[in-house]
């Protein structure tokens, strides 16, 4: 578990980090953060307060978008589809390595393989001061800002969820 830090997707992340907000720190966690309840348990944080990252696809024109969720949350696929203008899917989990270059489980907001088309926040995620989001392997988080990750992410504040 030791070597964490140094897997090439927690790297790409960490250099992301360190160019755009070097005052963030990776957080090596002792226990998965694989589910949202799995890093609240793991940080001592309230399940809300966990970044869901989850990866849609435009049926029509094949465009995938990001959408960062408060852990207590579930994406509404009928909102977001509306905000599209077509109907969406999840991302299956090789399209979702493909695209972010990150594994369900660790795939960050930040440091993506191929750009999302766009990237959508749930603005029921500035309900908290400090939010942690996976940072490219499910044992490494990062806490920012909800400002932080709007800004890092150029994500468009929405409501999402159901």
């Amino acid at each position: 578990m030791s070597d964490l830090l140094k897997r090439t997707t927690v790297l790409k992340v960490k250099k992301f980090l360190k160019k755009n907000l070097p005052d963030i720190e990776l957080i090596q966690l002792e226990e998965t953060a694989r589910s949202a309840q799995d890093a609240a348990k793991s940080l001592k944080k309230e399940v809300g307060a966990i970044v869901k990252s989850l990866l849609f696809k435009n049926v029509e024109t094949n465009e995938y978008y990001l959408c960062l969720v408060s852990g207590d949350q579930y994406l509404s696929l009928e909102k977001l589809s509306k905000i599209i203008g077509n109907n969406i899917t999840k991302a299956n989990a090789d399209e979702c390595k493909e695209i972010t270059g990150f594994s369900i489980g660790g795939v960050s907001p930040v440091a993506h393989t191929h750009s999302p088309s766009r990237i959508f926040i749930d603005e029921k995620l500035n309900r908290f001061d400090m939010v942690y989001a996976a940072a490219g392997h499910p044992y490494v988080v990062f806490g920012i800002t909800f400002d932080n990750l709007q800004t890092i992410t150029k994500g468009e504040i929405n409501s999402i969820v159901e």
